[in-house]
């Protein structure tokens, strides 16, 4: 009879191979899970912890979004795991903005904003941020911007020194984004003013502004696509 160590440990490498062969098709969310804290939690059977996590913050992402404090909250996860799950959610954004930056024509793609929406989604205060493009609408080389970060409901976005920043990047398009932490996407009269008073900044200077878009943890809302710019 195969002890409790010699079962966890041919569960682990059953997971890998099939990992390996086939990604994460076919695979139930908590065997992703599982797979996931086996990176941090190399000596124990993590398939309980999986399934707690799951429960408690109902899918992956709600784990990767979760703040470390509350995962550290669930038996069995301890203190490495937290740190490995936002290392995971951090390199994923990383990717998806160099993937950005080496397509084609990030403007015209959904990548930025799949990009913002893991970024921002989940944040508790609001902040603003600027992707620069070139005249080809692809993104430059670390070409997105934290430019300004607020209290929980407002971040304040000063024309200047956006323009500023957009010159100093040598970039022709700009397009921005902010988060909204209450869920809500739909725009707000400041939102829209201040979208105007950038536009018409960017405009004596021959820039162009090719979407403003505000984000919540599972929707985006496009200016451009409203027909607001």
């Amino acid at each position: 009879m195969l002890s409790a160590e010699q079962h966890y440990h041919g569960h682990r490498k059953r997971l890998r191979e099939r990992f390996l062969k086939s990604g994460f098709a076919g695979m139930a969310e908590h065997e992703v899970v599982e797979l996931l804290l086996t990176l941090a939690i190399p000596y124990k059977d993590v398939k309980e912890p999986a399934k707690k996590l799951l429960t408690r913050f109902g899918n992956l992402k709600g784990i990767l979004d979760a703040p470390p404090e509350d995962l550290r909250n669930i038996p069995g996860i301890g203190s490495v795991a937290p740190v490995a799950f936002r290392i995971i959610r951090e390199a994923a954004n990383l990717y998806l903005q160099q993937k950005a930056e080496a397509g084609t024509s990030s403007a015209s793609s959904e990548m930025l904003y799949d990009f913002w929406r893991s970024r921002l989604g989940s944040l508790k205060d609001e902040v603003f941020e600027v992707a620069y493009l070139d005249s080809g609408y692809k993104l430059l080389r670390d070409g997105v911007e934290r430019l300004e970060e607020g209290t929980i409901d407002r971040a304040t976005v000063y024309p200047r020194r956006v323009m500023e920043a957009a010159l100093r990047k040598g970039a022709a398009v700009l397009v921005f984004a902010h988060n909204h932490t209450n869920g809500n996407v739909d725009p707000s009269e400041q939102d829209k003013v201040i979208t105007k008073a950038l536009v018409l900044a960017a405009s004596t200077l021959h820039i162009k502004i090719h979407d403003h878009i505000i984000i919540s943890k599972d929707q985006v809302f496009s200016f451009r696509r409203e027909g607001l710019l």
